[in-house]
């Protein structure tokens, strides 16, 4: 599989996540089994050998930064010699090894107001290659990536956006004229396709997101895409799920505890 760098969108403000502990932590660091969300998002591409992330920070970016500086030593044994002065060649030993495959993480603080297409736009300098997967940080799913990457080889398009579809958040009321129910359906999947995010996008698409000074991913650089036919969608009708609520943490957490469709790694 090539190798291709994975710009997952972290900066936003959140502002549809009020409850809980989301108004102190930053959404992509709200924990489902222990571990944040952007964390799963990250072994899913890890699972199939995507192990080069840009994180694209802007609000609150210091606690992601932070998360990942102290990653190994919240996570694995470690021995600290304090206060040794010249006698600690080695300040800190880290011992064990991790369970999952070696990753490169870059952090860029990309700025507090920015829209996606120019977060995106301003970690160009860090994408080696001719294609990258642009993802959000909040969204897990159990998407085929080596076949998402195929179809978008195939098809020749600048761009490739997963499309899931999602259940209406109520029960639907069938009835006649008389208003003699029929049936009553509890969350009826709808019949649209939404962008679900594991993007994949061509180099020259970077051009576009740096167009402007403030460019927005889903209402400019997509639109433009579709408009000169260089968009295609590739279809993902297995599970899918955004956090943006409390509602959907609790969702996640339950999910975890029994049998999570997206944990697709082993360990």
């Amino acid at each position: 599989m090539e190798d291709i760098p994975v710009v997952i969108v972290c900066g936003g403000q959140s502002t549809r996540m009020r409850a809980g502990d989301a108004d102190d932590i930053k959404k992509e660091l709200v924990e489902v089994g222990g571990r944040p969300i952007i964390w799963h998002v990250m072994r899913i591409f890890s699972a199939h050998g995507f192990n080069r992330f840009i994180l694209a920070l802007g609000y609150k970016g210091d606690q992601i930064r932070r998360y990942f500086a102290e990653y190994d030593t919240m996570l694995r044994d470690v021995t600290l010699r304090l206060a040794a002065g010249e006698r600690a060649t080695v300040p800190a030993q880290i011992h064990q090894q991790l369970d999952h495959p070696a990753w490169e993480v870059t952090l860029v603080d990309t700025g507090l107001q920015t829209d996606k297409a120019t977060r995106v736009a301003r970690v160009a300098q860090y994408i080696a290659g001719p294609r990258f997967f642009v993802a959000y940080g909040d969204d897990v799913s159990d998407v085929d990536l080596p076949a998402l990457v195929e179809f978008h080889r195939m098809h020749g398009k600048l761009a490739t956006i997963t499309a899931v579809q999602i259940n209406l958040q109520f029960g639907v009321v069938e009835a006649d004229e008389v208003g003699l129910v029929d049936r009553f359906v509890e969350r009826p999947r709808l019949p649209y396709w939404i962008n679900g995010g594991f993007m994949l996008f061509e180099r020259p698409v970077l051009d576009w997101m740096a167009a402007g000074s403030n460019v927005g991913l889903e209402t400019e650089v997509l639109p433009q895409l579709a408009q000169d036919r260089q968009l295609m969608i590739y279809r993902h009708t297995g599970f899918w799920q955004s956090l943006n609520t409390f509602k959907d943490t609790l969702e996640l957490e339950n999910a975890w505890q029994q049998n999570p469709p997206w944990k697709i790694w082993a360990v």
